[in-house]
């Protein structure tokens, strides 16, 4: 089954309420003296807070900034710690505005000058407290190797065990042969993989999806990917994360047919009233997306995963080059995005000229910028080659970049017009595609503005945003668990995945 999401550590919503004392000491900046408020005490928001943070807290070197929201803003907030009971910081707000999406007053206010770790909470006199946060250097630490965990503790076919799995732990799950959805009288060995949803099913397509979204994590911020984060292969010399992708990928294989090359589409758990973990479990049709998709992922793991064991590297390549050659044989590939991604991942991987010709004929259609705008599958397919140790053509590189040089711009500049400075107030799966556009321009390009626009977007979904709801973990005042929706973004495997790749460029 889908496991909830868990998260790192409590901020203080079970502390003691603080009595601030009138004669604490201000570090006040020379261009903003103001007076402390006077007896405030700290409690917990019962309704919506008008002053938003990130309720998990802000790195020590980086930006810090809070939005408020309301009419007649005061000039002025202040920033109490809920350990010492003093105020610390006294700041300015500024930036006065409309959102856009409410038609709302909002303003905000900076404390970056804010440098010592610990636990705090902002006050105005006309809006009351903010929810509290933290201010420390590895401040996503935990919350990456918990958004990563998640697959673990979602492992089908393996036993979890308790000291690694906690109250998650169960013995191996699906074990006995799934039957063949079209013919009841075949069977097949799908062990292994991914429970993507509650009924604890895996599906190809989207375990493809998110495995290459994690393989663009360890592409771009390999440093970030570290060998410890409690998984069974944590310590073997291979960043955790390829393990975890190594696993969702052992069980790919034994999703493809070996007489044809194609990929059934998924493997369902059927609920017959038994144990949900024992139940049977049917294998759907092979597809043609799932086919291709499998081939792009295997191509890009093949690339990524030489390094560490060559022997099965070569074996996921030739899995996906079996897999591309049905699809070349069944489907029009010129017109295809899918086939155009999968092409430029078996190129970058073997220089072979066959997919290059695939790579030409796509970038010479009239509506190639449009489809690079538009178009997951030639944005990333665009990206993996101009990202090729292969023979490329210039010009056609340089018309990639004027186009994701563009793309970024645009996501910037979207940023920039938001009261709440992100690209979108609704839309997470929008943000996180956004955050990716920037992530990996930044990554080609370092801009320090980008790392700033990335942080702003975690910021938002972690709790600064007009419900004052953290989307991500579970441990703060006010998160998903108090909404209607229910869902955390660590429980949407697809979602968590593009929040893995984004928080990688942060983390460090």
């Amino acid at each position: 089954m889908l496991v909830p999401a868990t998260a790192f550590s409590l901020t203080g919503c079970n502390k003691a309420t603080p009595s601030v004392k009138t004669e604490t000491t201000v570090l006040e900046q020379e261009t903003h003296k103001a007076d402390p408020a006077p007896n405030v005490v700290y409690e917990i928001p019962t309704v919506v807070p008008r002053t938003l943070v990130d309720q998990n807290g802000y790195r020590t070197g980086a930006e810090k900034s809070v939005v408020f929201r309301g009419e007649n803003l005061p000039e002025v907030f202040y920033v109490f710690n809920m350990d010492t009971n003093e105020l610390e910081y006294t700041g300015q707000i500024r930036e006065n505005t409309f959102d856009a999406e409410s038609g709302e007053p909002t303003g905000i206010g900076y404390f970056t000058d804010m440098t010592t770790d610990g636990n705090y909470y902002i006050y105005t006199d006309t809006l009351g407290s903010s929810y509290s946060f933290n201010i420390k250097n590895d401040l996503y630490d935990n919350i990456f190797n918990e958004a990563c965990r998640t697959y673990y503790l979602n492992r089908c076919g393996m036993n979890l065990s308790e000291g690694l799995a906690g109250e998650k732990a169960h013995a191996a799950c699906h074990v006995k042969e799934a039957h063949l959805q079209e013919d009841s009288s075949k069977t097949l060995d799908v062990t292994g993989g991914w429970h993507l949803n509650a009924q604890a099913d895996r599906d190809a397509v989207q375990g493809c999806k998110i495995a290459q979204n994690l393989l663009l994590s360890y592409e771009m911020n390999p440093e970030s990917i570290g060998d410890e984060s409690g998984i069974p292969e944590s310590g073997n010399g291979i960043p955790d994360l390829l393990d975890e992708i190594k696993y969702e990928i052992d069980w790919l294989m034994k999703m493809q047919d070996e007489r044809t090359g194609g990929v059934y589409g998924a493997a369902l758990t059927v609920r017959d009233g038994s144990d949900l973990l024992e139940s049977d479990v049917e294998v759907t049709p092979i597809t043609m997306e799932a086919t291709i998709r499998f081939a792009a992922l295997l191509a890009d793991f093949s690339y990524q995963y030489q390094s560490f064991d060559p022997e099965y590297a070569t074996t996921c390549l030739k899995c996906a080059d079996r897999a591309y050659s049905l699809f070349v044989n069944t489907e029009d590939i010129s017109s295809s995005s899918l086939g155009f991604h999968a092409a430029a991942q078996l190129y970058r991987a073997t220089g072979a000229s066959s997919y290059e010709t695939v790579l030409t004929s796509f970038f010479g259609k009239s509506d190639f910028s449009t489809l690079f705008n538009d178009d997951e599958d030639v944005f990333l397919g665009g990206v993996v080659y101009i990202s090729t140790s292969q023979k490329v053509n210039v010009d056609t590189c340089s018309m990639i970049m004027k186009l994701l040089m563009k793309k970024a711009s645009k996501v910037a500049n979207d940023a920039r017009a938001s009261a709440y400075l992100v690209t979108d107030e609704k839309d997470h799966a929008k943000i996180l595609d956004d955050m990716r556009t920037i992530t990996i321009t930044d990554h080609i390009i370092y801009n320090y503005e980008y790392t700033t626009i990335i942080e702003n977007h975690a910021h938002f979904l972690m709790g600064r945003n007009p419900e004052a709801v953290n989307y991500v973990t579970d441990t703060t005042e006010h998160t998903f668990l108090d909404t209607d929706e229910g869902t955390g973004i660590m429980n949407q495997p697809l979602l968590n995945a593009k929040f893995i790749f984004m928080v990688s460029v942060i983390k460090e």
